[in-house]
């Protein structure tokens, strides 16, 4: 992705957010800009709630397979010690390392996933959520890694741009 692509893809996300106050709105253009930057199949937003330890998905590009409603327990894990202490992006990229994580890894491969990455969304040294992507195996290589970084910034506007939606 060139400069010009990534200023254009991140102009795009700023008018759509700008322009509509759905409440789905901050997540579609965060959705687009996303699968532009990094590459995405599966595209889910995940809230996190640590005073009950609660998580809850919020958006969702696939509501059959991945449906918003409802909750999950958060785990204290791998993943957890990556994204909710380090604040990293934590990267799996095979099915094989995804199911030592995500109980869900069937549902994953079944919609042709194989890789993840989730991003933290952190303001004020707080964890508000996830932006989560996964694509084919072997998809999220060091470039897109890198890449995703770029998703920070944004993702905050898209999840303070959704709360006041809900508001």
């Amino acid at each position: 992705m060139t400069q010009d692509e990534i200023a254009a893809a991140i102009a795009e996300f700023d008018a759509a957010i700008a322009r509509d106050g759905g409440a789905d709105t901050p997540w579609l253009a965060l959705q687009t800009l996303a699968r532009k930057a990094i590459g995405a199949k599966l595209f889910t937003i995940m809230t996190v709630d640590m005073k009950n330890e609660l998580a809850r998905r919020a958006y969702t590009s696939d509501p059959v397979a991945y449906p918003t409603s409802g909750t999950k327990p958060i785990h204290r894990d791998r993943w957890f010690d990556v994204v909710h202490g380090a604040h990293r992006s934590f990267v799996a990229n095979t099915i094989a390392d995804i199911s030592t994580v995500f109980g869900d890894h069937e549902t994953i491969w079944a919609l042709g996933c194989g890789s993840v990455i989730n991003i933290p969304v952190v303001v004020g040294g707080e964890l508000l959520g996830t932006v989560n992507c996964l694509d084919v195996e072997h998809h999220y290589t060091p470039e897109r890694v890198e890449r995703s970084r770029l998703l920070a910034l944004p993702a905050k506007l898209a999840f303070l741009a959704a709360g006041r939606a809900a508001a």
